[in-house]
């Protein structure tokens, strides 16, 4: 008799990195980010070690570390750097991001303030957390800049064997088709061509697939840029969210107040659960990725 077995083949399960950006930034992103990883809604997050609450912040999170990779997030903007840089922050104050491209694209960042930068951000993460990153990515994507890739490719094969590197490239047909923020998506997947070259070459592990870019206005409800974030997911993909807790801290240090706690709401919310369910997706650690 022919086979007449009708069970469904089971659907595969699509692996997806959660990362969470800016910890350390203020008290109520620290706590956003812990409560989510707790919750399972998160398995990565990125730390600005030259903010100052990132130290104190340190300690809760390794409580946490078996559920998430904890990497730094290299910080050449805006902010107080945490050692003297004559020619980049004269004033003590890290530029603007459009003044750090300019600097960058012009052949005006000098490699050894930006590699000594690097270093004195990592030696930050590693003596409040008491071990090196699980990757590198760059606040405001500046790992991906002229002379910044370079040092950060450089740590990544010496003083960091078998960390990962953030990419920020996507297929140009997958954003088109997401629709969100398109001329800024491929933008900073463009910038990013010379880093995924470096890291091709040189062997660094990374994820194959991005997303979470937009503008963070609120005009376009976070629920469906999340479900056009997780559409056909595919290959390594990593996703970008910036959840938090408005406090004052916050606000001094960023403009990205309230938008933070809409993304923290849904993420911890059941809708999210669901989302993933439909999808099928597990939210993953990078180690959770097949072996391409």
């Amino acid at each position: 008799m022919p086979d007449t077995d009708t069970t469904p083949a089971p659907r595969s399960v699509h692996p997806v990195l959660l990362c969470a950006d800016d910890y350390g930034l203020s008290p109520g992103v620290n706590e956003a980010i812990r409560d989510l990883i707790a919750a399972g809604r998160l398995t990565a997050t990125s730390a600005m070690t030259l903010c100052p609450y990132w130290a104190e912040g340190a300690a809760p999170l390794k409580e946490l570390a078996g559920k998430a990779d904890v990497g730094l997030h290299f910080t050449l903007t805006d902010q107080p750097p945490l050692g003297s840089l004559p020619k980049l922050a004269p004033d003590g104050k890290l530029p603007s991001l459009g003044r750090l491209m300019k600097l960058a694209y012009t052949g005006g960042l000098d490699p050894e303030e930006i590699r000594g930068e690097l270093a004195r951000q990592i030696d930050a993460f590693a003596a409040a957390w008491g071990g090196p990153p699980a990757y590198i990515d760059g606040h405001q994507h500046v790992h991906q800049l002229p002379t910044v890739r370079d040092a950060v490719a450089d740590a990544l094969t010496t003083t960091l064997p078998g960390a990962y590197v953030r990419l920020c490239g996507e297929p140009a047909g997958a954003v088109l088709r997401r629709g969100v923020a398109v001329p800024k998506t491929l933008l900073i997947g463009g910038l990013g061509g010379g880093l995924a070259r470096l890291a091709r070459a040189r062997g660094i592990p990374a994820n194959d697939r991005f997303a979470g870019v937009y503008d963070f206005s609120g005009r376009q409800p976070f629920p469906e840029l999340m479900a056009r974030f997780l559409d056909r997911p595919a290959g390594r993909l990593l996703v970008m969210v910036h959840p938090g807790i408005p406090d004052e801290a916050l606000r001094r240090a960023d403009p990205l107040v309230d938008q933070r706690k809409v993304e923290h709401d849904y993420l911890k919310s059941p809708a999210f659960a669901a989302l993933l369910a439909e999808r099928n997706i597990r939210l993953v650690r990078f180690a959770g990725f097949p072996t391409p």
